[in-house]
């Protein structure tokens, strides 16, 4: 089969794998409709995240048709159309039971490569790096989806493929992201980034009661976005000086809760920023955490961090400001396995429709295209879908 594969720093090729076996009775075998791009991917892309290996098949949001079950297989079958979370989880064990899904004990088999740096392994997910299982990934023709009747979740009738397809991954994180926030009527919710986790984040915090939503970004066509499809008011950090503002929007007080949905490679201002992106070329840290800091500082006394983009080791973390102020952090890998059946509903009465997230489709073997346009943000790029 094709598919897209990692070969180093910043090179991706479309090549030919072998293709996807069963391996365990409770394996599928999918036959991939539409897979997208992700920003975390850009992170090991980059190289900022290793134990990639040259060949690997990356990629790990996506949704398609069932072609081949497993013995022990029991909750679809050949024929279904399916979304499936990007983390692999058992179902059975000690987090899985507590959906905690993305800290499932029982797939990742490469545990000895998370424990120095985590203490503890998390669960495996498609295509990103040995340490989280060296699992195949979605930017292909084929893939296997072990423990399927965990992971594989039917699409219902009135919920088109696009729709679902974010359903995999940016709408879960998203979703997730507002849950954190343990949102009151009347709360105020300020979400750092306008990518696809963040107004999904954005649209979340509506659906669970939030009375204001602000989005922070810079780029004006995912600002529009935010302000059209999310409903959020709006702040660009090159023209706006964020903390005032948002000072001066909730009466000097603050968000109730702010997330951060950018990850290690936010973009910034000032002399910070510019550290940042000294010590993260010369590989001195891995994170670029302006926005995360911003958001730690913005957030009123006694609110909620909700941290949903992906960091690794980070100078400068004002752990004294959430001391201080009393902030309660939370933060996870999306659980996807928790939130897929309320999104799909929220999609079926139509009060969730991510398809908008789609702004650019590619052939499979122009995926390599596709990722450069999404990292460098060209021509309005918010998410690359790729059709095999």
């Amino acid at each position: 089969m094709r598919a897209l594969c990692w070969n180093g720093v910043n090179d991706l090729r479309v090549e030919t794998v072998p293709d996807p076996e069963i391996v365990n009775p409770k394996d599928v075998i999918l036959k991939v409709t539409l897979s997208t791009t992700c920003g975390s991917d850009l992170h090991f892309i980059d190289g900022f995240i290793p134990t990639m290996r040259a060949g690997d098949v990356i990629g790990h949001e996506f949704m398609g048709e069932v072609v081949e079950v497993g013995a022990e297989v029991k909750k679809v079958q050949p024929g279904d159309r399916v979304v499936v979370p990007s983390f692999i989880s058992c179902g059975g064990c000690w987090y899985c039971q507590r959906d905690l899904y993305s800290l499932c004990d029982n797939t990742n088999p490469n545990a000895e490569l998370q424990e120095p740096l985590l203490g503890y392994p998390t669960a495996g997910i498609y295509g990103y790096t040995h340490a989280f299982g060296g699992y195949a990934g979605s930017h292909a023709q084929y893939v296997r989806v072990p423990h399927a009747d965990v992971g594989c979740f039917a699409v219902p009738e009135g919920v088109n493929d696009e729709q679902a397809l974010f359903l995999s991954d940016a709408g879960p994180t998203g979703y997730m992201g507002a849950d954190f926030c343990n949102i009151h009527p009347g709360d105020t919710v300020a979400v750092w980034g306008a990518g696809g986790v963040g107004l999904m984040a954005m649209r979340s915090a509506y659906l669970l009661g939030a009375e204001r939503v602000i989005a922070i970004d810079r780029l004006p066509e995912r600002l529009a976005m935010a302000k059209d499809h999310a409903g959020a008011e709006t702040l660009d950090y090159t023209r706006d000086n964020v903390l005032e503002a948002l000072k001066e929007m909730t009466g000097g007080r603050g968000p109730d809760s702010c997330i951060d949905a950018v990850g290690m490679e936010a973009h910034g201002t000032g002399v910070g920023y510019a550290y940042d992106r000294v010590k993260q070329a010369l590989r001195l840290e891995t994170d670029r955490g302006t926005a995360l800091r911003e958001a730690i500082l913005a957030c009123r006394k006694g609110g909620t961090l909700s941290i949903v983009g992906v960091y690794g080791v980070m100078d400068k973390f004002p752990v004294g400001v959430v001391i201080n102020k009393g902030l309660t952090v939370r933060t996870a890998q999306q659980h996807g396995q928790a939130y897929l059946p309320r999104l799909l509903e929220h999609a079926v009465r139509g009060e969730l429709d991510p398809s908008y997230l789609a702004t650019h489709r590619f052939p499979l073997e122009d995926a390599p295209r596709g990722y450069e346009m999404f990292k460098n943000k060209e021509d309005g790029c918010v998410r690359a879908v790729f059709v095999p």
